[in-house]
């Protein structure tokens, strides 16, 4: 597109991408997308809280950042329709995000691309509310994008009018790279700091909500506290189950840390004998694309995208069987060669996954394709 407009001497695209909260998927995407998209001569603007700008500083790959907050309020929504205002397309990343969008650009021909990276959960009185939110965001974009073929299915079963599947390439921390002995002086400093040293290390990373399984994984170490040395767990995230589960790590006396929220989760995977992830449901999941590019071996749970996302790179288990997620933990534990055939093929799988390239130019032949009438292709 740039380069055709180029050509035809028009102005470049001009897009606007708007995040909510701003997950470290969804933040990371975005800014591998604003990288991507400004390289190709494309405008880009993102619209999100300042502390999410803070920490991904998305004018440092070209684009501009507008600070919005993640409110429904009328003047954050009116800040996010003057964003819009001038904007050829509009690209939601979430449900909420998605949303405030679809209100800020009421009454505008503006095309609005919503990637719906991950389900949100709710239960009781909130669960039609979220069902009712689903339809909305569905029905109002132009197009739906999504990194699973769970989540294409169930956006159109909300109505979406076109919902595609758009698997999205986490970037590669350094964490991992470098020079063996740099790599492995790193690895020993985070277990020691840890208290690791002589046992091994379980690494689990996510927001404390009911939904991750983070009950049933207490439930494990409990049966792995038997072990000698028993494996020390350590949860890097914040949410409200924390004050639940800090209670029950306290009267049972499990090996557990709750480590809280964290910036340095990819060197955290890099240092663990294995990564494990109980949730009820996943997409794509960070936590699942680091351990395998790391070459940390990784349990799951076997539910959503995960199965089609990790292959046979990781050992799969049923969810909330904290019986069968503890046995897989304590027989990879003590095999250390069945332990590095996993990891190995967790590396070929992640060499199959899409670069950060492919996910741009699969955006960018989507924004083509609903702008095309203003270039008269």
């Amino acid at each position: 597109m740039s380069s055709q407009s180029s050509a035809l001497g028009q102005q470049p695209l001009r897009t606007v991408q708007v995040l909510g909260g701003g997950s470290a998927g969804s933040s990371a995407h975005v800014r591998s997308l604003a990288a991507g998209l400004t390289a190709r001569g494309v405008r880009v603007a993102v619209c999100a809280p300042p502390a999410v700008d803070r920490i991904h500083d998305f004018g440092a790959v070209g684009a501009q950042h507008v600070p919005v907050d993640r409110s429904s309020d009328p003047a954050a929504l009116a800040a996010l329709r003057g964003a819009c205002a001038d904007a050829d397309l509009v690209h939601a990343h979430g449900l909420h995000a998605g949303m405030r969008a679809a209100l800020a650009l009421s009454g505008l021909r503006t095309p609005l691309v919503v990637t719906w990276h991950t389900r949100a959960h709710a239960e009781g009185a909130r669960a039609p509310l979220l069902r009712l939110l689903e339809k909305r965001v569905a029905r109002a974009a132009s197009v739906v994008l999504a990194p699973s073929s769970d989540l294409v299915l169930r956006a159109r079963r909300r109505g979406a009018r076109d919902a595609r599947y758009a698997p999205t390439a986490f970037p590669a921390s350094p964490a991992g790279h470098g020079a063996p002995a740099d790599t492995e002086a790193r690895r020993n400093k985070t277990r020691a700091e840890l208290g690791a040293l002589d046992r091994p290390l379980l690494v689990a990373v996510g927001a404390l909500e009911r939904h991750r399984g983070y009950g049933t994984l207490l439930d494990a170490a409990r049966e792995w506290d038997r072990a000698e040395p028993s494996p020390l767990l350590v949860i890097a995230g914040e949410g409200p189950e924390r004050g639940g589960l800090q209670e029950r790590v306290r009267q049972e006396d499990l090996p557990v840390r709750l480590l809280g929220r964290r910036h340095d989760a990819a060197q955290l995977i890099a240092a663990a004998d294995l990564a494990v992830l109980p949730s009820r449901w996943e997409a794509r999941s960070v936590l699942a694309q680091q351990a395998l590019v790391a070459g940390v071996p990784l349990v799951a749970s076997r539910v959503g995208g995960i199965p089609e996302l990790v292959g046979d790179g990781a050992a799969l288990v049923p969810y909330g069987d904290p019986v069968a997620l503890a046995a897989t933990v304590l027989r990879l534990l003590a095999d250390v060669p069945g332990r590095r055939a996993l990891a190995r093929r967790g590396l070929r799988q992640a060499a199959t996954w899409p670069t950060e390239d492919a996910t741009v130019a699969q955006a960018l032949s989507v924004y083509d394709e609903l702008t095309s009438p203003r270039t008269g292709l």
